[in-house]
């Protein structure tokens, strides 16, 4: 059997996306200015920089324009935009808003491809001597140190995926062991619930004294419209219909250039009916006639799902530990009121470098050597900017309206809102989904109709995210016990993996057989997955784990 190969690399970042990006440029242009040499690796899950980069964005060009001062950072990016508008939609029409709130006026933004960003970022990152890997998933965190939670343990390195393994486990002829690759600072930059991340939060206690983070999935497609639809740089975000007033999310429509719209919905994973099913929601939000003419005549050119870290400051982990550091999704750098990230995503792989750069010259990686990361984003206004909307998520917890209210206190506030010492308490999104005793389901009774011209059933949207998975291969969605799916699950929730999931991955095939018992199995067709993580977050009981597949494998957002 091949032997496991190791490389030893000064910093390590997880994840080609902007944050990894932004903090391996930021460090290679500082240790260019001070004459020294750091070594720098960023590895990617995706089979190259940009398949895995996805986002329904309106890019706030603010840390571009510092990371590289003076020069055009218009490469990676799409339309300016030209106007703002936020639609309250119903079953019947839209109400506009009158006027756009400050927070989400867009003027001095571009629309942006999140896969043209990341391509252009990587490829600034190789220019200035960073190795950038493609195709080199991390699988796991390699440690130095004790085994349980005394939160003394020691990031050293990560472990690349194995390739070549087959589905009972057992090596192929074509097996090749994934590389140990070490290093001084581990940087993860994974994006929201990343496997490695998840694992360090926990045994490390990261998200001691915070609140529960909080997600959101964002599902979207690029459609191709007739000339003439909308002018390039439209943005106009939703409220309302189809999300019920109990479910936080909204919509979104981005006209970019060569007449592709970008449109897609966000909604909250912290619903109470367990037949809420996003990807159905936004299949129903085409069909509404405000939204409808602006696609009819169109074709449907790419579809994907992500899952979104709507936490905001009080939720985000501490970031830093010995040999280790959290940046963008990953770190929970985004602002759910403005419903931005990718501006703060680099900003925070800025400020990694920044502080890295300075416990390298001190010889001093330890958390302690590193937490000027955490003073540096303190005093930084990507720290103002969350602080200005820390309390926005959790205000939705009774409701649009209430959230609405809350939100527009805040703007006035200074980000307090409702929060009487400063602070409206979080949840995690899963503890809130209710038994199906709890209460009555709805959405599933309202699906949309497939006609496959305006809308489209799961299957037919995960073939236009180029989604590709060798079948034979262990599967990376990991299911703890599926006793619990089969004897719990299904009395209790009634399988709302069948529903939450956008690529139609779980398919349970239970029955009882009349001795009260259950017979069946859960089918994974995780060849279908689109890397939302979804599953991973909304599963009520938390055993189901997602893990990076092959190197390579998964979507192709191209042009997303």
């Amino acid at each position: 059997m091949p032997e496991r190969d190791s490389l030893e690399v000064d910093v390590l970042f997880v994840g080609g996306g902007p944050a990894s990006l932004a903090g391996a440029i930021r460090l290679r242009q500082l240790a260019a200015a001070a004459g020294r040499e750091i070594s720098v690796m960023v590895i990617e899950k995706g089979g190259e920089i940009g398949n895995h980069g996805f986002s329904g964005a309106v890019v706030d060009p603010k840390s571009l324009h510092e990371l590289f001062p003076g020069e055009d950072i218009t490469g990676g990016l799409d339309a300016p935009v030209t106007s703002d508008a936020m639609w309250y939609l119903t079953a019947t029409g839209k109400i506009a808003a009158p006027f756009v709130p400050p927070v989400l006026n867009n003027h001095g933004k571009y629309i942006g491809s999140l896969n043209r960003l990341t391509k252009w970022l990587g490829e600034k990152a190789e220019g200035l001597g960073a190795d950038v890997f493609a195709a080199f998933p991390g699988q796991e965190l390699l440690w130095e140190g004790p085994s349980t939670g005394s939160g003394q343990a020691r990031v050293i390195g990560v472990r690349v995926g194995d390739k070549g393994v087959g589905h009972d486990g057992a090596p192929k002829a074509n097996y090749e062991p994934g590389p140990d690759l070490f290093a001084k600072v581990v940087v993860l930059g994974e994006g929201p619930r990343g496997t490695l991340a998840k694992t360090a939060v926990a045994r490390l206690g990261l998200d001691r004294d915070r609140d529960p983070q909080v997600y959101a999935v964002g599902v979207k497609e690029l459609w191709r419209v007739p000339a003439g639809r909308l002018a390039a740089g439209s943005v106009i975000h939703t409220l309302g219909a189809p999300l019920p007033n109990d479910t936080f999310g909204g919509g979104w429509v981005y006209m970019m250039n060569d007449d592709i719209i970008d449109i897609g919905l966000v909604t909250g994973l912290d619903y109470g009916d367990p037949t809420t099913d996003p990807h159905n929601l936004f299949q129903k939000m085409k069909t509404l006639p405000a939204i409808k003419p602006l696609l009819e005549g169109g074709t449907l050119i790419k579809y994907g799902a992500k899952a979104i870290p709507e936490g905001g400051l009080h939720a985000m982990p501490r970031l830093y530990a010995d040999g280790l550091m959290l940046v963008g999704d990953t770190g929970g750098f985004l602002n759910g009121m403005r419903l931005k990230g990718i501006h703060l995503a680099i900003k925070s792989g800025m400020l990694a470098a920044e502080a890295i750069f300075d416990a390298l010259a001190n010889d001093d990686t330890s958390a302690a050597g590193l937490a000027s990361y955490d003073e540096k984003f303190r005093a930084s206004w990507a720290f103002k900017e969350l602080h200005a909307a820390r309390n926005f998520h959790a205000g939705f917890k009774n409701g649009l309206f209430g959230g609405m209210l809350n939100a527009a206190v805040s703007m006035y506030t200074g980000g307090r809102g409702f929060g009487i010492f400063d602070k409206l308490s979080g949840h995690y999104g899963h503890e809130r989904m209710k038994k199906l005793s709890e209460a009555t389901p709805r959405a599933r009774d309202r699906r949309v109709e497939i006609d496959n011209v305006l809308t489209f059933d799961k299957l037919t949207d995960v073939f236009n995210s180029g989604t590709m998975h060798d079948e034979d291969q262990p599967a990376h969605l990991h299911v703890a016990d599926t006793n619990i799916c089969a004897d719990r699950c299904t009395a209790e929730y009634g399988n709302p993996c069948q529903y939450f999931c956008p690529a139609k991955v779980y398919e349970p095939h239970f029955t009882a057989n009349g001795n009260g018992q259950v017979d069946g199995r859960l089918q994974i067709n995780f060849s279908n997955c689109v890397h939302c993580k979804t599953c991973d977050i909304m599963d009520p009981y938390q055993i189901i784990t997602w893990v990076p597949p092959q190197g390579g494998e998964g979507p192709v957002y191209t042009g997303c």
